[in-house]
């Protein structure tokens, strides 16, 4: 018998089939709870649709997509101030100012789409890519040409049946997932400590004793909204002397996150002397402990270690409720190596819809793309 799937494009998480959440049992950020915040409190500068594939009349695949758009973005990044981050600025706002993410931009991993387990997965992803084509015509209708088409973060194995239908894109790979495992014999952040080798231990103490006078509090929603301002502009100043940015948090996003997930969503202050001075987020994702968008006082936060001492916290929490592992996601490598997180391969595919430009994709890529040196460590006995 020859099954037909159809697909359809969701504009809001609130017109999504209510069994929607049935497929996205194994992901929180597939749920119409966690879309409906992305929504809502979205980056200026972003679209979010959703697909949901059907096999007949039955759901049987759900998908999130984002289109960033860059005219209005004041920064891509402030940190390499040069020539390259000028024709990269150029390139961007001539070539690359409209980006379609079959997946979510904002976090690391395989956020893009989940598919009923009986499913047909060839057929599927062709279903997924035929969608993807009425999306784009839907865009430029309305006057915005998709220049850049990218399906992202995905294993080497998860990557292979998109290469198969998605042939004419360039795969290519970024910065890798950083990965914390949680040895199961560890019960408390002190077990985690005896695990680590005499330098790291040291490291530990180091910053531990750095951060005294520092009081660290969690965050309640009526919290959130009183510190708002502060929060983001502790955000902010990070988000903007990050090598690349490709787009930034709306004011309300932390107060609306924490309002519709509740206590799937926490987010930590910590205080000096009454004053805020930096704060983390993290996201449970049943087994797995996601780390958030997080944000610091720059000149606090070298004299305090306050960032290692962030990283110390989420380990030490995450180790205390029995969570399997933390996604550390990408940048600062080298420092989640030093406490233990281990490299994970992500790849992704690009096309883009200038046949010269796809031509010459990976030159291309590699422009966008900063390259990162960093060295490994391997902080435990």
């Amino acid at each position: 018998m020859n099954t037909t799937y159809s697909f359809q494009i969701y504009k809001s998480a609130s017109l999504l089939p209510l069994e929607w959440n049935l497929l996205a049992s194994d992901n929180i950020f597939l749920t119409r709870e966690y879309l409906e915040v992305l929504e809502n409190s979205c980056p200026v500068n972003m679209i979010c649709h959703f697909i949901g594939i059907f096999e007949e009349e039955k759901l049987v695949g759900i998908v999130i997509t984002q289109f960033l758009f860059a005219e209005k973005l004041e920064s891509f990044g402030e940190r390499d101030k040069c020539l390259k981050t000028s024709v990269r600025n150029f390139a961007l706002k001539n070539f690359a100012s409209h980006v379609l993410f079959i997946g979510n931009n904002m976090l690391t991993g395989q956020n893009a789409f989940a598919f009923d387990k009986n499913v047909k997965q060839s057929k599927a992803i062709k279903t997924l890519h035929k969608a993807i084509n009425q999306l784009k015509k839907e865009l430029k209708a309305n006057g915005r040409k998709v220049h850049i088409t990218s399906i992202k973060d995905f294993t080497e194995t998860e990557i292979k049946p998109l290469q198969a239908e998605f042939k004419n894109n360039y795969t290519f790979s970024t910065q890798p997932n950083m990965i914390f495992e949680i040895n199961q014999n560890w019960k408390t952040e002190q077990d985690y400590i005896d695990a680590l080798s005499k330098k790291y231990r040291d490291q530990y103490k180091r910053a531990r004793k750095k951060s005294d006078g520092i009081e660290k509090q969690k965050m309640s929603l009526a919290d959130i909204k009183r510190y708002e301002d502060v929060i983001y502009d502790l955000y902010f100043h990070v988000a903007k002397n990050a090598p690349f940015n490709t787009f930034f948090l709306a004011r309300n996003h932390f107060s609306f996150f924490k309002e519709i997930m509740k206590d799937n969503f926490l987010l930590y202050g910590y205080f000096l002397d009454g004053k805020l001075i930096g704060f983390n987020t993290l996201i449970k994702n049943g087994e797995v402990m996601d780390t958030y968008f997080l944000g610091y006082d720059e000149n606090l936060q070298r004299e305090k270690m306050l960032y290692l001492n962030m990283l110390y916290d989420m380990i030490g929490y995450s180790i205390k409720k029995g969570f399997r592992k933390i996604v550390f996601a990408r940048t600062a490598l080298e420092i989640k190596s030093s406490i233990g997180a281990k490299p994970l391969k992500m790849y992704g595919l690009i096309t883009h819809s200038n046949t010269l430009i796809n031509h010459n994709i990976a030159r291309f890529f590699n422009y966008l793309e900063p390259k990162t040196e960093w060295q490994e460590r391997n902080p435990f006995k």
